[in-house]
């Protein structure tokens, strides 16, 4: 919502300065300038990008208006699945998780949480996670490097529709000059013609270099930094499994444990300390019940 609100920010005041200094909005409307800079940019962006990244661009510019990918309910459950993880750890041993690692759609643990079994990276990695943990016999060092390496490349992953929509941003002032040129190359045409022609020649000329770098500038290259943004506030999510898996690794009760990945969390999403104690009741009056 955000983004939607600070490109109509955008819009309104540079159009608002406009008229305030006596400008015409019917001067600004240059379809063929549009066509250039549009064009040409959305093509060089095709050619520069595998298909998954130009799906996955568009992908991140809807969940954009969508909001957050998780909220705090979400992380909620997430510490509470490590919890339950935890606890057959201690109640069963690793060897205890085989079967809930194997097919987590099944598992009555994994399960119990039908939002997280549906995010598919998420339970991948905390799966293999503890995959590792179970027949690799790992100390938390060797883990922790490898876990950071597979978390690096996710998010070398995720990060790569946002950098090349800014690579596209980019690019937005170059195909204005572009357009610019051209008009300007349409005015050369013209000067033994009218004088009115020439000047609305070379206004939208300029309205091109204006348009290049509004686009930039004003839209696409903010649009490219809340993409971004927004990868690293969904990668949270596995910093948090890492976290509580290593802090279990090294002997950590699961309570313990699963603190140390709350405080990993960023401040505006982490569930306080009571929301969770409070959720763990609930879950044992509802285990109680059943």
């Amino acid at each position: 919502m955000l983004v939607l609100i600070g490109s109509l920010v955008v819009l309104s005041c540079v159009l608002g300065g406009y008229l305030l200094s006596h400008g015409h909005l019917l001067a600004l409307w240059q379809p063929s300038e549009l066509m250039i800079i549009g064009g040409g940019a959305i093509g060089a962006f095709l050619s520069a990008n595998p298909l998954k990244i130009v799906k996955g661009a568009l992908q991140n510019v809807v969940a954009l208006f969508k909001g957050p990918k998780y909220r705090k309910q979400d992380y909620v459950d997430l510490l509470s699945l490590l919890y339950d993880i935890f606890g057959v750890m201690r109640k069963q041993g690793l060897l205890g998780l085989e079967s809930h690692i194997e097919d987590p759609q099944s598992s009555a643990i994994f399960s119990a949480y039908p939002r997280l079994v549906k995010e598919h990276h998420l339970i991948e990695f905390t799966t293999d996670c503890l995959r590792l943990m179970v027949g690799g016999n790992m100390n938390p060092h060797e883990l922790e490097q490898l876990l950071e390496v597979e978390l690096e490349s996710h998010q070398h992953d995720a990060e790569a529709p946002a950098l090349a929509v800014m690579k596209l941003a980019d690019a937005l002032p170059g195909f204005g000059i572009v357009a610019a040129v051209l008009g300007i190359v349409t005015t050369m045409s013209q000067l033994g013609g009218d004088t009115s022609q020439i000047g609305e020649h070379i206004a939208g000329a300029l309205v091109g270099t204006f348009l290049g770098i509004l686009l930039c500038y004003g839209f696409i290259g903010p649009l490219a930094a809340a993409m971004e943004s927004r990868v690293h506030e969904d990668g949270k999510a596995f910093e948090c499994v890492k976290v509580a898996l290593l802090a279990c690794l090294r002997g950590y009760n699961p309570k313990v444990s699963v603190e140390f990945a709350r405080k990993s969390l960023s401040p505006h999403t982490r569930p306080n300390f009571q929301d969770f104690e409070d959720h763990l009741k609930d879950a044992a009056r509802a285990g109680a019940t059943a």
